[in-house]
């Protein structure tokens, strides 16, 4: 989500200085989330908020994410939207997948520590917030992993052998397939149940990818697995 990004990375900046020049209400927050279904994942995150209009109610801002996936027997499908849609560029998001390019990398296990900038919006009603966030760009650190690798072609030699590959390491926001690496983003709503204290609750929405160690069929090498999880989340008033 390229320009989309740059919009909101655009919006963030100018919104906070806004803020800031006009005394508007600025909010820091630390925050904790463990998310379950079809995997594990925890996130350890920071965000800054400034309030924008009259009321404060919406408010834009940034923060950094640490986000780790756990996962079991999970399918690493190829990733690169050249391969999935056969187009780049936010027109991936109207296009049907090829289902023929779409390869499979089995992992057993997945483990992914993903560190990245993250987007914020915000809406405040008293003492609940409805928000939505997004990892920006990062990078993601883990270790190797086997697994089998199965061809759509049947007659590719590679089906069916043993591959092995880590986390892909640079994570950048740009629209679907087009995306690098593992990144998290948040749909939620938060209740603060005190002046410091809040609890979230919503779904997480995370991709995490894997390189192979060598180049496979279509003489690719990127894999990603997409996940939906719900989450619950404390957030801590700084």
């Amino acid at each position: 989500m390229k320009k989309t990004f740059l919009v909101l990375l655009t919006a963030a900046v100018f919104t906070g200085s806004y803020a800031q020049s006009d005394d508007s209400k600025k909010r820091s927050t630390a925050d904790v989330a463990l998310s379950a279904i079809g995997g594990f994942s925890g996130a350890l995150s920071y965000q800054q908020l400034y309030g924008i209009g009259k009321a404060k109610r919406f408010k834009v801002g940034w923060g950094v994410r640490l986000t780790s996936f756990v996962g079991k027997n999970r399918d690493y499908i190829t990733a690169p939207a050249r391969l999935t849609s056969g187009e780049t560029g936010p027109q991936v998001l109207f296009v049907e997948n090829i289902l023929s390019n779409l390869d499979t990398l089995k992992l057993p296990r997945s483990q992914t520590n993903a560190l990245n900038l993250v987007i914020h919006l915000e809406y405040s009603f008293r003492k609940i917030d409805a928000g939505f966030n997004i990892d920006a760009i990062g990078v993601t650190f883990g270790g190797k992993q086997t697994g089998t690798f199965l061809a759509k072609s049947t007659d590719s030699r590679l089906s069916g052998t043993q591959q092995s590959a880590q986390p892909t390491v640079f994570n950048l926001l740009l629209v679907s397939d087009n995306d690098l690496g593992s990144l998290n983003s948040e749909l939620y709503a938060r209740y603060w149940f005190s002046k410091k204290a809040g609890v979230r609750l919503g779904a997480s929405f995370q991709f995490t990818e894997y390189t192979s160690s060598q180049k496979l069929t279509f003489e690719n090498d990127r894999f990603r697995n997409k996940i939906l999880m719900p989450f619950i989340a404390l957030s801590i008033r700084l």
